[in-house]
């Protein structure tokens, strides 16, 4: 039996039951009703579906992503641990898992981080330190550590004057799971080099002017 056929009959089929029905007593209206609520909810759940599909495919097949990769997006990041047809993980730096529909993603502005990222280090010296030896230390510090990597090469160098010292920027690479660890280390080389090397790292400091009253 051909398909159209078919449902011409389910279709006769279902309005004689609806008939018989209402010749029996049976109020039909509130359950023509109900099927359609129930129709329109299942729709937009196969929707929802549907687009995550989608976008999933868009994923996998583009790559405008890919695992092991630090994106932002939506306010949050991560290095991306899964991409499935329907949802995307990202792992936080603190082990947490944020999980995205893949229909979400989906016409946001994207940040890739790639599979490195570049630590925003700032280090404070006194005013009268000697910054070509303060500089060299610090890039010697970044050459020395295992978790630092020289390509790119470290960005070294004054990036403000501050109230109470002169602050130097250091912004090395490193890879995704290193960036919390080399971190820690870098600055907790860089205070027990300085204290060595006679290097002063100065605290805030305020002087207050008390005048006396005529």
């Amino acid at each position: 039996m051909a398909p159209p056929i078919r449902i011409i009959k389910g279709v006769i089929f279902l309005f004689t039951l609806l008939v018989v029905l209402q010749q029996l007593g049976i109020q039909i209206f509130p359950l023509i009703v109900g099927l359609g609520v129930a129709g329109v909810g299942i729709g937009l759940a196969l929707q929802g579906v549907s687009l995550n599909l989608f976008a999933g495919l868009i994923f996998i097949f583009i790559k405008p992503f890919r695992i092991g990769e630090f994106i932002d997006i939506l306010g949050e990041h991560g290095e991306v641990k899964a991409i499935d047809i329907f949802t995307t993980k990202l792992l936080h730096l603190d082990r947490s898992i944020v999980v995205f529909p893949n229909r979400k993603i989906i016409g946001e502005i994207l940040h890739n981080y790639g599979k490195i990222r570049q630590l925003d280090l700032m280090v404070g010296v006194a005013y009268a330190t000697d910054l070509t030896q303060a500089q060299a230390a610090v890039q010697k510090i970044a050459a020395g550590n295992p978790r630092i990597l020289q390509v790119p090469e470290p960005v070294i160098g004054i990036a403000l004057l501050g109230n109470s010292s002169i602050n130097i920027s250091v912004k090395p690479w490193v890879t995704i799971p290193d960036y919390v660890p080399a971190q820690v280390e870098l600055y907790q080389t860089i205070v027990e080099e300085s204290r060595t090397a006679g290097i002063q790292i100065p605290f805030p400091q305020r002087e207050i002017l008390m005048l006396k009253a005529e």
